[in-house]
């Protein structure tokens, strides 16, 4: 098999002739990773699955466009993240909620859903549902991506430095949570 880099993907989906040979060789190298970060902001499977399709219809039509100011992963994580949030406010808009009541259906979400099934692993979720917005991308982002600072700070556009401190107190306020709870 062989390996692509994603300047030969841009290449291939910039062309006319393999755009489409290109882009599914795109959805092969991240749409499963942009699925899990999305699953991990929405708590959904549905509306990941919504938001995911939404991502790479997004991707798709920007892709002549991409610059490459920075990593295609960076770039894809970004739309993914910024409509991940917009789905989230979209949702609370629709129904009339306070962000707090659209956490607390997101809270809900996870005591009834199967995420993998063992009890630390719910009781880390409900603590990281009580995250800010912010902090829980950070944390979502380094602890469930593995990605590095250096490459969240690429996709958010923020310093490794608020990023560290971010994490840091995120890290702190779930630690906090799970001796509580």
């Amino acid at each position: 098999m062989t390996h692509y880099s994603d300047q030969d993907i841009i290449n291939l989906c910039r062309d006319s002739q393999t755009r489409e040979r290109g882009f599914r060789l795109l959805l092969g190298a991240y749409k499963e990773k942009v699925y899990w970060h999305i699953r991990r902001i929405l708590y959904n499977h549905e509306e990941a699955n919504d938001v995911t399709q939404d991502v790479f219809i997004k991707v798709w039509k920007g892709l002549d466009t991409f610059r490459g100011d920075s990593k295609l992963y960076s770039w894809i994580y970004r739309i993914a993240t910024n409509e991940s949030l917009n789905h989230i406010r979209k949702v609370q808009k629709h129904r009339g909620l306070p962000i707090e009541n659209v956490m607390f259906l997101l809270e809900d979400r996870v005591n009834h859903e199967h995420i993998t099934g063992d009890e630390i692993e719910r009781k880390l979720h409900k603590a990281v549902i009580k995250l800010p917005e912010k902090q829980k991308l950070v944390f979502n982002m380094k602890y469930f991506g593995h990605l590095k600072f250096r490459e969240i700070a690429e996709i958010l556009d923020l310093t490794e430095g608020s990023l560290k401190a971010t994490y840091h107190y995120a890290v702190k306020k779930i630690e906090e949570y799970l001796k509580n709870d």
